[in-house]
């Protein structure tokens, strides 16, 4: 008895967020069918030209969108954005620079001073556990 080897298959959408695309502006093709663990690695290797256009100039999905304006998803919802933006729109976004942006660009910033500063502390007490 042998055992068969089963191609692992996703989901069009788990596709597209390894991808970092947004689902609904890929195409037809890519959309409704499943894609393989292989055509993923394919695509991440040698991406077509759709999908280094999409990355490119979007849509964007919201975690692509929300790291190019350095807030988080939360911060984008606060900030009333909850559709996918075309590169265009966030570049229009960080020159206007509303209000909204700047405090949420600010949590952010704390948010990583504070994360910086727990890791700090730990490896202190991992070391000093050490010794």
């Amino acid at each position: 008895m042998t055992s068969q080897k089963t191609t692992q298959t996703m989901k069009p959408a788990t596709a597209a967020k390894k991808l970092g695309v947004y689902l609904q502006a890929t195409p037809a093709e890519f959309q409704e069918g499943v894609v393989s663990r292989s055509e993923l690695n394919a695509l991440q290797a040698d991406p077509p030209q759709w999908l280094q256009d999409l990355r490119r100039e979007g849509p964007h999905p919201r975690p692509v969108v929300a790291a190019r304006l350095g807030v988080s998803i939360a911060g984008l919802a606060r900030g009333g954005v909850t559709e996918a933006l075309t590169t265009e729109q966030i570049d229009a976004l960080k020159r206007e620079s509303p209000e909204w942006l700047q405090r949420e660009r600010a949590t952010q910033a704390e948010v990583r001073k504070e994360a910086v500063r727990i890791k700090d502390k730990q490896a202190e007490r991992a070391a000093d556990q050490s010794r």
